[in-house]
């Protein structure tokens, strides 16, 4: 096969990470087992010691997910993955397998309810010392790290609000300080956006959402340097164990192969939605990084491929919100996002909720937000769902 470097994003997607046994399967196979034989005690102990390559226990070494580490690799553009369990399991290894009591983290404030959540009540009962800025603006994040700071946590576009950070400007920031930067990726996957190329140390993501894409498996992959993900982070997997399952590693490698197909038809069906939403006149800040009056569009234009499948608007307060979540008909209400199917969430009830209310506002997310991620239905049919939904 050619070499990785040589070969475009969809071909990647499809041919990277491929390990035929000798059965030469077309398809990937799936290794549902617990544990590997050895042919002799010495190569046992050669494995175990690292003098020998091979798997030893699913626990920490499958060949199915090695082959979705390795396609996933490819397409960051990182010389090595891990897979685990959840996308916040990605987070949470991410943070205790680099961070030690006396240690610091800086997180933007618009994250994810969960991620906010271990960073502001979890980390601190280890000893390490947090801080919350806002994504968007380099002067905070200058002023933050003038206390010494070992990872910066960022997600961009950010959850739920779609903030941007110019990630390059980060980077140099934090790498000036002395800190590592760390890029949730999961919005826009590595066919969009490719934090590595614009100075980042790791990113991390859940494969949960659009890598699977069906809505069918959890899992979480972490991608960086060969130092810091095989030397930092895989051993404290291997010894803590939040396992991607190889069956779940096997559904997002084929996930993987449709992955730029699909983003493709995401961020048209979004484009159109959100233009026609930003057209109605009705609505507060509609949000969409694709719309020409968004705020951060020249950073946005310039770090993303294109522009996703998420929109936000505010329907001015909860009781709308609410009303208008209820009243729609082809969007799915869940707290997920990354499916076939367009979903509708009300994050301040919902993704949110467990953020206190003051905290919640400061990121941006206010009761009348609504947040729309599209599928792959025609967007006609989307616009007149919401068209009813939203009062004609």
């Amino acid at each position: 096969m050619a070499d990785n470097q040589q070969l475009h994003p969809k071909t990647l997607a499809v041919r990277a990470g491929r390990h035929a046994t000798p059965f030469r399967e077309h398809s990937e196979a799936l290794f549902l087992t617990s544990s590997f034989t050895f042919e002799s005690a010495a190569q046992g102990a050669a494995i175990f010691a690292g003098e020998e390559a091979g798997n030893i226990y699913s626990r920490f070494t499958n060949p199915t997910v090695t082959a979705f580490e390795e396609r996933y690799a490819a397409l960051e553009g990182a010389e090595a993955a891990l897979g685990v369990a959840s996308g916040m399991n990605a987070i949470f290894t991410t943070c205790l397998a680099l961070l030690s009591q006396g240690d610091r983290v800086v997180c933007a404030r618009e994250v994810f309810g969960a991620t906010y959540l271990l960073v502001d009540q979890l980390l601190p009962r280890w000893g390490i010392a947090t801080a919350f800025v806002d994504l968007a603006d380099l002067d905070a994040w200058r002023d933050a790290l003038h206390t010494p700071t070992k990872l910066c946590l960022v997600e961009t576009p950010s959850n739920p609000t779609l903030e941007v950070v110019d990630l390059a400007a980060l980077a140099e920031i934090a790498h000036a300080a002395g800190a590592l930067v760390a890029v949730d990726n999961a919005f826009c996957t590595p066919i969009l956006q490719r934090p590595l190329s614009l100075g980042a140390d790791l990113t991390v993501s859940t494969a949960t959402k659009f890598i699977d894409g069906q809505g069918r498996v959890l899992g979480g992959v972490v991608a960086g340097s060969t130092e810091l993900v095989r030397g930092t982070l895989f051993p404290f997997v291997r010894t803590t164990g939040p396992t991607l399952s190889a069956f779940n590693a096997w559904v997002l490698l084929k996930g993987l192969e449709t992955l730029p197909v699909r983003m493709a038809a995401h961020c048209d069906h979004a484009q159109v939605v959100a233009t026609w939403l930003a057209a109605r006149g009705d609505l507060d800040a509609v949000t969409y990084p694709g719309l020409p009056d968004y705020r951060y569009y020249a950073i946005a234009q310039r770090q993303m491929e294109r522009s996703g499948a998420l929109i936000t608007f505010d329907a001015g307060s909860r009781d709308r919100a609410m009303a208008i979540n209820d009243r729609l008909q082809l969007f799915s209400r869940t707290a997920n996002l990354g499916d076939t199917r367009s979903i509708v969430t009300h994050p301040a009830s919902t993704t949110h909720s467990r953020m206190a209310p003051e905290a919640r506002l400061r990121a941006g997310v206010t009761d009348g937000l609504l947040r729309l991620a599209i599928g792959l239905e025609d967007p006609r049919d989307l616009i007149a769902d919401l068209d009813q939904a939203l009062g004609g």
